[in-house]
């Protein structure tokens, strides 16, 4: 993609097309909420805020941290980064960085506020979302990426998953219900699997840069293999929840289910890198509409 104006720049580096999945665990979180009849709406919309500014928030460190640590660079296979090719300046995304990182600490003390009753509560969610913006920035920013180290898939898993669709629940409900951990886990792997795609595609400027990501320490064949077993498995918890909570409506999720194993026959066959970048979307999108039609068949039927 040719970065001819800063405001495209700017666009660009938001990375759009990757909020659907940041979406993902706060309608997951929300639907079986409203199923259990404690949905709030403005809990609805500043957890959708936040969840939207931190996402932005980490790929504009991540559009950063791999452009100061080598591994944005001519070789990649990827879109062009914003650094990287020169459109945005490492100051002025230091400060982006910055400015969304007070945005979502003034969206999620909101969204506490609203939710929470106890300090005791609001402390312990602080604490989550503190550490939920330090994850962002992280990734691939500061002087240890844990994203370098391999350590990105667990990452998205507990934040996209545990976090995401618990964390939202809660929020609405004030209450726990040990059957979420099917769900969460499910939204978890399916966000893993954008990842994985992700850095299948970067294997080679990856291992130049010394990012060990997991399909770096496994190889291609394996990370593919890898991929098949986070599909299957979340498409497989999914349906262990509509069995337990005989939610049975919930299974039109299925209808998803093409959309998202189309990206394992992609990571197993396609063997240029950058004919991976379209599937990422697919992925992304994929998991979204899971979800949806999990929620909106559960709601209807």
């Amino acid at each position: 993609m040719s970065l001819t104006s800063t405001r495209k720049a700017w666009i660009h580096a938001f990375r759009l097309r990757t909020l659907p999945l940041a979406l993902s665990s706060i309608v997951m979180g929300t639907v079986i909420a409203f199923q259990d009849g404690a949905f709030r709406w403005a809990v609805f919309a500043l957890a959708a805020l936040t969840t939207t500014l931190l996402q932005v928030l980490s790929n504009l460190a991540n559009d950063y941290g791999d452009s100061i640590h080598g591994a944005d660079h001519d070789e990649r296979k990827g879109p062009q980064r914003a650094v990287q090719s020169g459109a945005i300046s490492a100051s002025s995304m230091k400060k982006a960085m910055v400015l969304f990182s007070l945005l979502s600490l003034v969206s999620g003390l909101a969204l506490l506020a609203v939710a929470l009753e106890t300090a005791y509560l609001f402390f312990l969610f602080l604490a989550l979302g503190l550490l939920a913006i330090f994850a962002a920035i992280t990734y691939t920013s500061g002087s240890r990426p844990y994203g370098y180290a391999g350590l990105g898939d667990l990452a998205v898993f507990l934040f996209f998953g545990w976090v995401g669709v618990m964390g939202t629940y809660y929020l609405h409900t004030l209450s726990f219900d040990v059957s979420l951990w099917l769900p969460a886990s499910a939204v978890g792997l399916l966000s893993t699997g954008v990842l994985n795609i992700n850095n299948i595609r970067d294997i080679e400027s990856d291992k130049k840069a010394g990012k060990r990501s997991i399909p770096v320490r496994i190889g291609k064949q394996d990370a593919a293999r890898y991929h098949w077993l986070l599909l299957l498995l979340a498409l497989g918890l999914l349906l262990a929840y509509v069995l337990v909570e005989q939610a049975y409506g919930a299974f039109l999720y299925i209808l998803a289910a093409p959309v998202v194993l189309r990206t394992g026959w992609a990571v197993s066959k396609v063997e240029t890198p950058e004919k991976l970048d379209p599937y990422l979307k697919v992925m992304a999108l994929g998991t979204f509409l899971c979800v949806l039609l999990f929620g909106l068949g559960w709601m209807i039927f």
